[in-house]
C-alpha cells in the first residue's frame, strides 16, 4: 500500500508537471538586440525607408536579414539616444531615465544605492516571474553599491555571457585588446593584444606599456599581424591603437561576435538541462516553464572593425563617397567641437585609408546582418516548439557613428550621426505589431523600457512607474502623431558636458557645466544659462536648409533670439527639471536640482517671430 501511494503521488506530481508545461504563457518571450556603434544607414530598409533607394548617401550596404525582420514588424527611422556613448546609452536603454535624471553621463561606476535609483527593467520583470539573460555586451554601468565602488553585479540577468569577461577572457575571440597585471596584484604593466587563428594558435604581443619600451619582438609581431590582416590604425587621433579597418583573421562563424550567437542558441537549444559553453563550463539551459527576457548585445560594429575576408572582399569592389567636410565649418564653432574634431580626426586619412574604413564597417554591419538571421531564427524556433508567444526589440546601434561627417570617425558628438538610430518592433501577435509598418515619430531610447515592460503585462500608467522617462511605443504604432516635438540628451565625454536638443527643423546644444573634470553635487547647477554666451558654447542648425550639418548659426544675427530662446528650453530642461548630480564613491551622496520643473514637456512653442524665414 505504501509503494502504490508514493508511486501515485508520482504520478500526480509528474502530471502537474506536464500539465504546466503544456500550458501557454501569458507573457511573451522577449529578445532584445543591441549593435553597438551601428548606423541605421547601415540597412536597406532604412534607406528605402527614408530616401527611397536601397544603398546609403555613402554607397552600398547589405542587410537581407534585418530588411525580412522589419517586414514582419514596425520600422521607426527617428530613434535617437540620450547619450552617444556605450556606458551612458546603456544606462539610459535598461533604466528607462534620461542621464540627467539618472546622474549617469560617462563611464561613472553608477550604483543602485541611491534612493532616487529605481530597479532596471530587467530587474524588474525578475519580480513578473521572467528569467533575464544577457550574451554579449550590456555595459550599462549599473552596478551593486560596496565600500571602495567596484564592478560588483548588481543581477540586472540571472544568466549572462560576456564577450569580454567570459569569452576573451579564455582566449574565445578573434583579434582583442587587453590590460595586463603584474602578477599577483593589480598594477597594470601594459595592453596586450592576443590574435587567434583558425587554427586555435594564438599570438600576443604588446602594444603599449606602462613603464620601460616595448621590446623588438613584440615591435616584429605587430607589424606582422597589421601587415598580414591589412590593419588600419586610427593614427591621426588621440587614441592611435584603435583599429578601423582590417580582416578578421578568423573566418565567418568563428569571430567574438558569432561565438556570442552559439553561446545563445546553446543555451536556448538545451532548455531545462545542463550543458558545456564554449569555454567549456557548465550551466542550465533555459526554464521553458517561465517566460524568457534575452539582451543580445553584439560588439560589432564596434572598434576593432574586422569583417571576415569572405564578406570584406565583396565590399572592397565598391567605391564609396566620403563625406563632405571643410575645416572652414571650424571657424564658426567653439572650443568643444574642435576638441572633439582634434580627438577623432578623420580627415587626415589618406583617400586610400578612408576608402577602406568605409568599406571594412559597412563590411562588418553586414556580417552582423547574418549573425542576427541566425539568432532571430533560433529564438523564434524555440518559442514556437514551446508554444509561446514572442515580441523583437532590435535596437540599431547604442549609438550612431560617423564615417567622415564633421571630420571625424566616432561617436561623442551632439550631430546626428552620433545620436540617431533606429528601432525594429515585431511581434508573434500581428493585432499588436502590424506587419511592414514604417513609423517616422521622434522615438527616445528611453522608450525601451516602457514598451518591454508593458508588453509583459506590466499597467505602466501606474504610479509606481512615473520614473520611466519614455513612452510606450506601442502607443505610436498604427498613429502618425507625434509624441514628441523634440528629443533630448547628455554626455560628458571627450570634450566636456555637452547637451542637445533636435526637432524637425532645428538642432541645437551647448556646454552645461564649467569644467570637464568630475561632476561635484551642488556646484552651481545653473551656470550655463547664467554665463557668458560664448561660454555656454551654442550650436545651432537649420535642418531646414542644412541637414547635414555643416554650419553653425548660433551667433549669426538672424539666429541670435531663436539661439536663446533654445539655450533657455534645453537648459531649464537638463539642468533644472530633476537633474541629479551624484557622487559615485559614496552609498548616497546627490543632489536633484528642480528649479525649472515641468520644463521638459515634449512641446516646442517657439515664437513665430524668431524663426528666420527661408
Amino acid at each position: 500500500m505504501k509503494k502504490l501511494c508514493i508511486n501515485f503521488f508520482g504520478f500526480i506530481l509528474c502530471s502537474l508537471n506536464l500539465i504546466a508545461q503544456e500550458t501557454p504563457l501569458k507573457q511573451p518571450n522577449i529578445l532584445w538586440i543591441v549593435t553597438d556603434d551601428q548606423r541605421a544607414d547601415a540597412l536597406q530598409c532604412y534607406n528605402e525607408a527614408t530616401t527611397g533607394k536601397k544603398e546609403s548617401a555613402l554607397g552600398y550596404v547589405s542587410s537581407p536579414n534585418i530588411d525580412k525582420l522589419a517586414k514582419e514588424g514596425v520600422l521607426f527611422t527617428n530613434a535617437y539616444n540620450n547619450s552617444p556613448a556605450c556606458g551612458p546609452s546603456r544606462g539610459s536603454m535598461i533604466s528607462g531615465r534620461y542621464p540627467f535624471r539618472t546622474g549617469h553621463f560617462g563611464f561613472e561606476l553608477t550604483h543602485q544605492n541611491p534612493d532616487f535609483v529605481k530597479p532596471s527593467f530587467p530587474q524588474i520583470l525578475q519580480k513578473e516571474g521572467y528569467v533575464t539573460a544577457l550574451f554579449g555586451k550590456g555595459d550599462s554601468y549599473i552596478y551593486k553599491w560596496g565600500p571602495g565602488q567596484g564592478y560588483r553585479d548588481a543581477g540586472h540577468y540571472n544568466y549572462k555571457v560576456h564577450f569580454k569577461h567570459d569569452l576573451q577572457k579564455h582566449d574565445v575571440g578573434d583579434l582583442w585588446a587587453q590590460p595586463v597585471y603584474q602578477k599577483g596584484s593589480w598594477q597594470n604593466i601594459g595592453t596586450e593584444e592576443r590574435v587567434k587563428f583558425p587554427d586555435g594558435t594564438l599570438e600576443h604581443y604588446f602594444i603599449n606599456k606602462e613603464t620601460g619600451e616595448l621590446s623588438a619582438e613584440d615591435i616584429q609581431k605587430r607589424k606582422d599581424i597589421e601587415a598580414k590582416f591589412e590593419i588600419l590604425r586610427s593614427y591621426t587621433r588621440f587614441n592611435k591603437d584603435l583599429i578601423l579597418g582590417g580582416e578578421n583573421p578568423l573566418p565567418s562563424g568563428q569571430t567574438v561576435d558569432a561565438k556570442i550567437v552559439e553561446e545563445f542558441k546553446l543555451y536556448l537549444a538545451n532548455s531545462s538541462t545542463e550543458f558545456k559553453t564554449t569555454w567549456g563550463a557548465t550551466h542550465n539551459g533555459a526554464d521553458t516553464n517561465k517566460p524568457l527576457m534575452v539582451n543580445l548585445g553584439f560588439h560589432l560594429p564596434h572598434t576593432p572593425i574586422l569583417p571576415p575576408n569572405a564578406v570584406r572582399d565583396t565590399f572592397k569592389k565598391y567605391k564609396y563617397k566620403v563625406p563632405e567636410f571643410s575645416e572652414k565649418e571650424l571657424e564658426h564653432m567653439p572650443p568643444q567641437i574642435h576638441r572633439l574634431y582634434k580627438n577623432l580626426n578623420f580627415t587626415n586619412l589618406t583617400d586610400n585609408e578612408k576608402q577602406q574604413a568605409i568599406q571594412d564597417y559597412y563590411a562588418f554591419c553586414a556580417y552582423g546582418d547574418a549573425l542576427i538571421g541566425d539568432a532571430v531564427s533560433a529564438f523564434k524556433q524555440y518559442c514556437e516548439k514551446n508554444k509561446q508567444e514572442y515580441l523583437i526589440v532590435f535596437t540599431v546601434g547604442d549609438h550612431g557613428w560617423h564615417l567622415g561627417e564633421q571630420g571625424i570617425e566616432a561617436k561623442f558628438g551632439p550631430w546626428d550621426k552620433s545620436t540617431n538610430g533606429a528601432m525594429i518592433v515585431v511581434s508573434s501577435d500581428k493585432n499588436k505589431v502590424p506587419q511592414g509598418t514604417v513609423q517616422n515619430q521622434f522615438i527616445e531610447y528611453v522608450d525601451i523600457a516602457p514598451t518591454i515592460l508593458s508588453s509583459s503585462g506590466i499597467d505602466i500608467s501606474t504610479e509606481a512607474y512615473n520614473f520611466l522617462d519614455g513612452v510606450n511605443m506601442f502607443n505610436v504604432i498604427k498613429n502618425n502623431e507625434e509624441v514628441r516635438d523634440y528629443i533630448v540628451g547628455e554626455i560628458n565625454l571627450v570634450a566636456g558636458p555637452r547637451a542637445y536638443l533636435r526637432s524637425k527643423d532645428f538642432a541645437f546644444s551647448m556646454r552645461t557645466r564649467p569644467s570637464v573634470k568630475k561632476l561635484k553635487p551642488n556646484e552651481n547647477v545653473e551656470w550655463a544659462l547664467n554665463c557668458p554666451i560664448d561660454k555656454a558654447e551654442l550650436v545651432l542648425y537649420d535642418l531646414r536648409v542644412d541637414p547635414n550639418e555643416h554650419k553653425n548659426l548660433a551667433n549669426d544675427k538672424r539666429y541670435k533670439d531663436l539661439s536663446a530662446w533654445f539655450r533657455l528650453k534645453l537648459g531649464n530642461i537638463v539642468l533644472g527639471d530633476g537633474r541629479i548630480e551624484c557622487d559615485w564613491s559614496k552609498p548616497n551622496t546627490y543632489n536633484i536640482s528642480n528649479f525649472a520643473k515641468g520644463a521638459h514637456d515634449k512641446v516646442l512653442n517657439i515664437p513665430q517671430h524668431i524663426i528666420p524665414k527661408i
